[in-house]
């Protein structure tokens, strides 16, 4: 493609920018070949000119489309180079406010400086188990991502979290050690997970500090791998660390802190176990207060010390340990107080007398002398004699600083291993994860040693990511079986060789520390010689000679020589760690064990020469070097993950990216060589459908053929005509950067050219349209129009005729009156007009008179103002002229003084003369201010004269003025002076006539106001009472609404006391389970097994170990064998009784209630109906607490036996040998024993129900000490449970393996049907599919048909030998009828009996009998092995309900309370048995929750209480029950519904979960109605056969199902509407919260496709009448999310219609909605962040939840109402298929 193409006009590049770095600019015109400048525009407006460089012609980078910016993965951007990755960076980081990019294989995170919602666990689940490129871009996903190749390729996994300081390392380490731990599950005893989490706080409190650039910076590298069995689950981890900065202990710079564990331990040291190590303040401290900053704004530092040594106790370290910790802790404090004196040039001491030495050899348990001694000397040995030689102060300090460091870094590592040693797993680990967080590549204004071992370690990480991103891309090629070219990749082996190598730098500097006189210069120098000029990365600094610089693969870094050999050595005084060595701290001893075992170890192995004995020490160098090495070991051994941590800033500064900050890092992490070497080879890959889906409109309709891969090979040829910029893979085809910018420019081009067509084509047909509608218009319109005009026009005629004798009459008339008005007005104006002039004529004569008296005083006082401006101008005048002569003369006598003989004249006597003048000059002064000041006075005076002449005139004038007018108004007030005495006549006799009226008028309105009065006091009193009427009511109206919201708080009490009391008994049935099975693994351990019954987990039974021994019993055996496990499992009975004693209580209260309510029903109904309610609200509340309060302290007895258990059984586990007198096993034995015959007794005592169980508890006794005998046995049991176990598994194995070769013929065999289908034409094609799916349906069902036929065919043989027999009896019963016809009467007699014997058969009691000890069986048939299918289909819904209880019927009915309650127990443990075992098939679950909530109504129904028998028959009334009262079974029997209920919704939930998102979110009902955005390296997994058939009408048959399942059981129809309620919040959750998470899903057409399966959905509702079931509500959220993609988003008005509409979100979730909103088109806009920030300001104020996803595990709570049956007991027959021909019905 040529440049002229992509280099045209409008086009988009990027040129450099020095603030920016990158800035955009559109081109102006055209360029063509040749052109040395380009024409630019920049985003404001100016225009410049890009110079290009001739020789290269290296053109600036394109932009990429817009649809392409901001995508989860930097590799699906078509254009890849520096400003690309850095824009997308940009608009995700800033704009959309999203922190994890891709970038193929790394993640790229950003430190957004702010706490953000989505580290929550609910996110955690959301990601679990989902492929890495369906989600967006998120550290779970990455650690996702390795705990699924762990699992499934079986190899170690290694995350490597890298970044510069506050780039967020350490935060993203945590998480992904977070996820790890809440997705696996623990598979020892103690919880690992809180062990390896708690490990965080530890190492962070010692090895964090902070920094200038971070407030909690990682100071030191780890590695921490955690371990996983075969079942992957965590079972320990083990932590290595690398290069602690142990130079931070001694020294801060300005601004940043010491380890956080000081400051912890001063901000606690108010404590009392703290007093005795005497801290203070931390500014108190010499090695706390350097860096000036001790508080870091929002840590509390005594909270984070309360966490510290919580994580210190989980990981079991204990509390003595903790202490000697944290007291050697405050010793280093005190001794970087240690004050050392100079006392000459060469010596130092120290006083003896020095508190904080005293209080840190007091600490470290040493000698005070001698330590101060060693402080301040040093030990020289030579060949013969030993010297003790003083040191400098300088020295001193150095070596005081060291033993703090030395100290400091061996507590360090001690307490790594102790953490190592807590995380320790007995278990063997199978497999591991390795969490590698490490410091990026640092350089600072000076780098030292600790700067080069990091980017040395840098250098090899990043030699290995190289190789690893390029053996990716090779694999990629091969498996596409692409033609691989070599791509050139940055190699810095070279780099590392330097480093590492032989004479490199760090072999010269371990030499240099081995030579005696060795030191950074002689070092220099050395590295000088030997590498500069023969290394092309080494180099010398110009202007020092104590520096050098390495060419690092991010930048150069030029690293200071002073304090390299130092650093290296880590020497200590070895005098003082002898005293340490001689502590009596114990603490101190442990820390220092390692180095007196160090020396014996070396001694034995190394010669006796004195050479041997000084290089047993390593140098920091090479361990580091060796350490190195190992870790990368471990990496190549590991599949590697990366995380590059990226810093947007220095200031810290939220959701502000400083492009320079970026780019550096950018650089430096490999990002962006690892676009150069994706955009080196094929970055841009697409599937063939995906590409055909989406550049299908580049293809005419004979394009189109069968073969996918063919038609985007004609397409790509046509389009693009170099073959080079794309190949065609396997399954994919591979483009070169840029092409797929390309294709979209035309896909665009030729979508743009259709919209202009449609749009040409649709105006044309509406304007065309609205001519025709016009046309049509006009001519109905004319001729109306013209009728109109006809009509008028004779009107007009007509009305012009009689108009013009009407005006004829008229003008005559009006020219009379007009004649006789213009005289009489003539007459009027002549009078008015000569008065007027008479008046005017006198006026003018006044006038005149007064004008000449005013001119005669102005003129004169304008002369007098004419002659005072004329002398002011004169002296004006003068004064200028006199000033202008004394300036020329002033200019002469300055030149005069200039000249130097009239200097030396005037400077004769020049003294005199000047104090003369100064004298005058004072003198003048004087005079100067005292005419001043008279001055001032004069002119006061005059100013006061002044303003008074001033007002004297104005007063004149006023006066004047005033004069006149009156004049002026003399004759006028003549003539209204008569006027006004005529009115006065008329007045008078007005007011004479107004008087009399008035008396007449106050007689009658006083008669009216007194009738007034009357009614106004008749008004008032209505009025008052009337409002007492009003208050009266307006109180009852404030009782009754009070009594409502207490009803309404009391209903929502009481609902979630439900919940809770659910929840609790969930819990409760799960601890119950655990303790069961817990203590039948220790029955298993301690007690023979029973001839002929072998415990195997296949065992149905593994909820009551004495049903399992019921069933393998024979006949005859008593059943009051039961243990005490079964009673306390399936029936607590003192809790029963408790309840019940309540229940009876609360219905006293309730009938005392009633009578006092019958007695106030009669003057207030309504009141009394409200405290009705409120008070039946409150015994269902109280009695919902009281259940849940036994509940509880039921749990805390479990659980405290569990852990009982569970000693024991760890114990047991240990030495397998049989428990002796007096031993923990044996006692736990005794105690339960002693505690199990105390409650006999008890219950003895309080129920006569419990006497059969006194009996089984002696029988407990004895098995137990039988138990005990058989002991010894277990071992050979165990061993043959092994072997059985393992021939089972083979079994199971060789099964699966048949299965799978079945599978993979049928698979073959569908590949074939598939290939020979595609070669088909379309039509045919899709004929094939249909054949083949139908008879893959019909191989699929005939197996289930067929065994359901062959039953129904046995069944029928059945009943025709029945049948037949019946026939041949009825035939010979009719030969002997004919043949012997004289007994016809006998006969028919005969005939007449056996008819009434029959009918007396017929009619049963509604019982079926059964023997002693056939609970067993009954349940085994009934229960146990019954198929749920079978009975759904052929017989009525719950008849195993009506089963039990009939037998229950006959129990009762024979007064025998021991096969009551075996039966009802039993049941119980049946039916959690069946629902442990088979919890994972919906039909069972449904099943047995319909029968149980059936057996539960049938006991309420047949008790013969008021409440159930209303809806009874009368023959029903007589069954019911007469001898036992079994209300507290009902409640047993309500929770185990309850149970199954949960159950089921879990089942129920793990069905619908994989199907929810891809038919609700993926599927797309018209393929590609706006097309599919291109993706990078991370592809998403939809694209498979599997996903790709799932719809929403797949989701909707698994609804039905579900819904036909039900109604085939028997499911109360109010239960099936709270299940389908459930069910819908579940598609809501999960739907909406995977929205929440993927960008790719926020689009316009999403929404649409969104609210197009709600609608289905709800139609589905309608169609099964369940619309009032509350699923509608359910799904509110995501319609509402769906209306919000859809919905317009740009002014103010938008924003307030969306806070209208979406009350069912919350504002976290609309702001992530319209954040993550992305244009799948060119002609759709992204959401603007001023937009974003109108919804947050109108939001604010809104209360609700901040939580961002929606609870997936929330259950809603269930009600199980009363429903009777109307099937009768009698007429219930019991099929022989059940197997129950020992039961007799009666």
């Amino acid at each position: 493609m040529a440049a002229s193409e992509l280099y045209s006009k409008y086009a988009r590049v990027w040129i450099p920018d020095a603030a920016e770095v990158w800035k955009s600019a559109e081109l102006i015109k055209d360029y063509t070949p040749g052109d040395s400048t380009l024409s630019l525009q920049l985003e404001d407006g100016t225009e410049v000119e890009h110079k290009i460089d001739t020789q290269t012609n290296h053109l600036p980078p394109l932009r990429n489309p817009n649809i392409l910016v901001g995508e989860n993965d930097l590799t699906a951007l078509s254009y890849l180079h520096e400003p690309a990755v850095l824009h997308n960076l940009k608009v995700r980081f800033v704009d959309s406010k999203l922190i994890y990019t891709y970038c193929g294989i790394v993640l790229v995170a950003i430190n957004p400086y702010e706490s953000l919602p989505i580290y929550e666990e609910d996110i955690i689940h959301a990601y679990r188990g989902q492929n890495m490129g369906d989600m967006d871009p998120h550290i779970f996903a990455v650690a996702e991502e390795a705990y699924k190749q762990m699992a499934r390729d079986e190899r170690n996994q290694s995350i490597i979290v890298s970044g510069e300081s506050g780039a967020g390392k350490t935060v993203s380490a945590k998480y992904a050690m977070r996820y790890f731990a809440t997705v696996s599950c623990s598979s020892g005893e103690a919880n690992v997970e809180e062990k390896v989490l708690a490990s965080s706080p530890i190492m962070e409190a010692l090895g964090n500090a902070k920094t200038t650039r971070n407030d909690n910076s990682s100071r030191f590298g780890k590695y921490i791998e955690i371990g996983f069995d075969k079942k992957h689950c965590i079972i320990g981890a083990n932590m290595r660390t690398y290069l602690l900065e142990k130079s931070r202990v001694v020294f801060q710079a300005h601004g940043e802190r010491n380890y956080h564990i000081f400051y912890q331990l001063c901000a606690s040291s108010h404590l009392s176990e703290f007093k005795a190590f005497r801290l203070g303040c931390a500014d108190d401290f010499h090695y706390t207060n350097q860096g000036q900053s001790p508080v870091i704004d929002g840590v509390d530092d005594a909270k984070e010390m309360n966490n510290t040594r919580k994580a210190f106790s989980l990981l079991g370290i204990n509390e003595g340990d903790q202490m000697a910790i944290y007291q050697i802790l405050a010793a280093l404090l005190h001794l970087s107080n240690v004050e050392v004196k100079e006392q000459s040039a060469d010596k130092s001491s120290i006083m003896p007398d020095n508190a904080h030495l005293l209080v840190f050899c007091e600490l470290m348990g040493v000698p005070c002398e001698e330590m101060a001694h060693w402080l301040c000397h040093r030990k020289l040995k030579t060949t013969t004699e030993t010297y003790v030689k003083p040191v400098p102060k300088i020295n001193a300090v150095n070596g005081r600083d060291a033993l703090a460091k030395h100290i400091y870094a061996r507590l360090f590592s001690w307490i790594v291993g102790r953490v190592n040693n807590a995380l320790k797993s007995s278990v063997r680990q199978h497999s591991f994860i390795g969490v590698l967080d490490i410091y990026g590549f640092e350089t600072f204004d000076v780098n030292s040693f600790e700067q080069f071992c990091i980017n040395y370690a840098n250098e090899k990480l990043q030699q290995q990511f190289n190789l690893h991103v390029f053996k990716l891309e090779q694999e990629e090629y091969m498996k596409e079986q692409i033609p691989w070219t070599l791509i050139d990749f940055y190699d810095n082996q070279p780099c590392i060789n330097l480093i590492e190598a032989k004479l490199g730098v760090l072999d010269l500097l371990d030499e240099e520390c081995k030579m005696p006189k060795g030191s950074d210069d002689t070092w220099a120098q050395k590295l000088y010689n030997t590498l500069l000029k023969r290394n092309a990365h080494f180099d010398k600094p110009r202007l020092s000679n104590r520096a050098f610089i390495i060419h690092h693969f991010a930048d150069k870094v030029e690293y200071q020589c002073v304090g390299f050999l130092e650093k290296n050595k880590d020497t200590v005084n070895e005098e003082q760690i002898n005293v340490l060595k001689k502590s009596q701290f114990e603490m101190s001893l442990r820390l220092f064990e390692d180095d007196e075992k160090a020396p014996s170890s070396t001694n034995k192995k190394s010669s006796p020469g004195r050479a041997g004995q000084k290089d047993t020490k390593k140098t920091v160098g090479l361990q580091f070097r060796q350490s190195l090495h190992l870790l990368m070991d471990t990496l190549n051994a590991t599949t590697p993950h990366y995380v590059r941590c990226i810093k947007p800033n220095d200031h810290k500064a939220q959701f502000t990216l400083a492009p320079v900050r970026a780019v550096q890092q950018l650089r430096a992490c490999g990002i962006l060589e690892t676009v150069r070497i994706s955009a080196a080879g094929f970055p841009s890959r697409w599937t063939y459908q995906e590409f055909f889906v989406r550049y299908r409109v580049l293809m005419k309709q004979k394009d189109v053929l069968p073969d996918r891969k063919l038609t985007c090979k004609n397409l790509l040829e046509k389009c693009i005509k170099d073959q080079n910029q794309y190949q065609f893979g396997k399954n994919k085809i591979f483009f070169r950067a840029g092409q797929v910018a390309y294709l979209e420019k035309l896909r665009s081009d030729k979508l743009r050219l259709a919209c202009v067509r449609i749009q040409k084509t649709i105006r044309c047909w509406l304007a065309r349209k609205k001519y025709l509608r016009m046309r049509e218009a006009a001519i109905i319109i004319q001729k109306h129009v013209r009728g109109h005009q006809a009509r008028c026009y004779v009107k007009f005629l007509r009305q012009t005729r009689a108009a013009v004798v009407i005006q004829r009459n008229v003008r005559m008339w009006a020219t009379r009156r007009r004649y006789q008005k213009q005289r009489s007005a003539a007459i009027t104006l002549q009078c008015l007009f000569r008065a007027y002039m008479a008046r005017q004529q006198f006026y003018k004569m006044v006038y005149e008179q007064k004008a000449v008296v005013i001119q005669k005083w102005v003129k004169g006082w304008l002369a007098r103002q004419h002659y005072k401006r004329t002398v002011a101008a004169i002296v004006l005048l003068q004064s200028c002229v006199r000033r202008m002569k004394a300036k020329r003369e002033l200019k002469k006598l300055k030149v005069e003084a200039r000249s130097v003989e009239h200097f030396k004249k005037l400077n004769f006597g020049m003294e005199n003369k000047i104090m003369q003048l100064q004298h005058k000059i004072n003198e003048q002064h004087k005079e100067n201010r005292e005419l001043s000041e008279r001055l001032n006075v004069v002119e006061k005076t005059q100013g006061v004269e002044r303003e008074r002449l001033s007002r004297e005139i104005e007063n004149l004038r006023r006066s004047e003025q005033e004069a006149k007018a009156k004049a002026e108004s003399v004759p006028s007030l003549l003539e209204q002076l008569t006027f006004l005495r005529q009115e006065l006549d008329t007045t008078r006799r007005e007011k004479d006539e107004l008087e009399k009226e008035a008396k007449v008028y106050r007689e009658t309105t006083q008669e009216m106001v007194e009738e007034l009065n009357m009614k106004n006091s008749l008004l008032n009193n209505e009025k008052d009472e009337l409002n007492k009427l009003i208050l009266e009511q307006t109180q009852q109206l404030t009782e009754i609404k009070t009594n409502v919201v207490k009803t309404k708080q009391l209903e929502k009490d009481l609902n979630e006391e439900r919940s809770r009391y659910q929840s609790l008994l969930s819990e409760h049935l799960s601890l119950e389970e655990r303790h069961r099975d817990l203590k039948e693994e220790m029955d298993l351990n301690i007690s023979p097994s029973k001839s002929g019954h072998k415990r195997t987990d296949s065992n149905y039974s593994s909820n009551s170990s004495d049903f399992s021994l019921s069933l393998g019993s024979t006949d005859g055996e008593d059943s009051s064998t039961h243990t005490e496990d079964e009673d306390q499992s399936t029936v607590d009975l003192p809790v029963l009784l408790k309840l019940q004693r309540r229940i009876k209580e609360l219905e006293q209260e309730k009938k005392s209630l009633w009578q006092q309510i019958d007695k106030k029903e009669e003057a207030q109904q309504e009141k009394a109906k409200a405290e009705e309610q409120k008070n039946v609200g409150r015994a269902e509340l109280d009695l919902e607490t009281l259940k849940r309060q036994e509940l509880e302290s039921e749990n805390k007895k479990l659980k405290q036996d569990l852990n009982e258990l569970r000693k024991s059984l760890t114990e047991e586990s240990k030495d397998l040998v049989p428990p002796a007198p007096g031993s923990l096993p044996y006692q736990i034995l005794l105690e339960q024993l002693n505690s199990s015959n105390d409650e006999l007794e008890m219950r003895k005592e309080e129920v006569l129900l419990l006497r059969s169980h006194m009996v089984r508890q002696e029988a407990l006794k004895y098995k137990l000490w039988l138990a005990y005998e058989g002991l010894k046995e277990t071992n050979r049991l165990l061993e043959c449970q092994m072997r059985e176990q393992a021939r089972i598994h083979s079994e199971e194995t060789k099964t699966l393996q048949e299965q799978v070769s079945k599978f993979k013929k049928e698979k073959e065999q569908q590949q074939k049907l598939l290939a020979q289908s595609l070669l088909l034409p379309e039509d045919a094609r899709i004929d094939a599919s249909l054949q083949h799916e139908i008879t893959r349906l019909t191989s699929e069902n005939l197996v289930g048909q067929l065994t359901e036929l062959m039953e129904l065919q046995e069944k029928q043989d059945k009943t025709i030998r029945k049948l037949k027999k019946q026939l041949r009896l009825y035939m010979k019963k009719l030969e002997e009828y004919e043949g012997n016809g004289m007994n016809e009467t006998v006969q028919l007699s005969y005939l007449q009996n056996a008819i009434n014997i029959t009918r007396k058969e017929k009619e049963y009691q509604g019982m079926l009998e059964y023997k002693q000890g056939d609970e067993s069986k009954l349940l085994k048939n009934l229960v146990v092995d019954l198929k749920p299918r079978g009975v759904a289909v052929s017989l009525i819904p719950g008849l195993p309900a009506y089963i039990i209880f009939m037998c229950l019927r006959y129990a009762d009915n024979i007064n025998d309370d021991q096969r009551v309650s075996t039966l009802l127990n039993s049941t119980i443990s049946s039916i959690k048995g069946v629902i442990k075992r088979r919890g994972n098939d919906f039909e069972v679950v449904s099943f047995w929750l319909a029968n149980t909530c059936r057996l539960m109504h049938c006991l309420k129904q047949y008790s013969g209480e008021e409440v159930f028998v209303t809806c009874n028959t009368p023959k029903q009334n007589e069954h019911c029950l007469t001898n036992f009262e079994l209300s507290e079974y009902q409640g047993v029997f309500g929770d185990l519904a309850i149970q199954i209920y949960r159950q089921l919704i879990k089942c129920m939930e793990d069905i619908l979960q994989p199907i929810i998102v891809v038919s609700m979110l993926e599927h797309e009902t018209i393929q590609s109605v706006l097309g599919s955005k291109p993706t990078g390296l991370r592809k998403r997994s939809r694209s498979s056969s599997v996903n790709e058939a799932v719809t929403v009408d797949a989701l909707l048959q698994r609804l039905s199902f579900f819904h036909t399942t039900m109604n085939q059981h028997g499911m109360d129809l109010g239960v099936i509407k709270q299940v389908v309620r459930q069910q819908f919040y579940i598609i809501c959750a999960v739907t909406l919260n995977h929205l929440l998470l993927r960008k790719d899903m926020c689009s316009w057409s999403k929404g649409l496709q969104i609210r197009y399966n709600v609608w289905q959905l709800e139609e589905w509702l309608s169609e099964r009448e369940l619309a009032d079931c509350g699923a509608k509500e359910t799904l509110e959220p995501l319609v509402q999310a769906a209306q919000l993609l859809q919905i317009k988003k740009k002014t103010e008005a938008d924003a307030q219609a969306i806070c209208n509409m979406c009350t069912a979100l919350t504002t976290a979730q609309i702001i992530k909605v319209l954040t993550l909103y992305t244009p799948v088109i060119e002609f759709e806009e992204r959401v603007p962040t001023t937009f974003i920030d109108t919804i947050k300001d109108i939001l604010k104020d809104r209360v609700q939840s901040f939580a961002l996803m929606m609870d997936t595990k929330k259950i809603f709570s269930v009600t199980l109402p009363f429903t009777a049956s109307s099937v009768a007991l009698e007429t219930i027959q019991i099929p022989a298929s059940l197997n129950l021909g020992f039961l007799s019905r009666i």
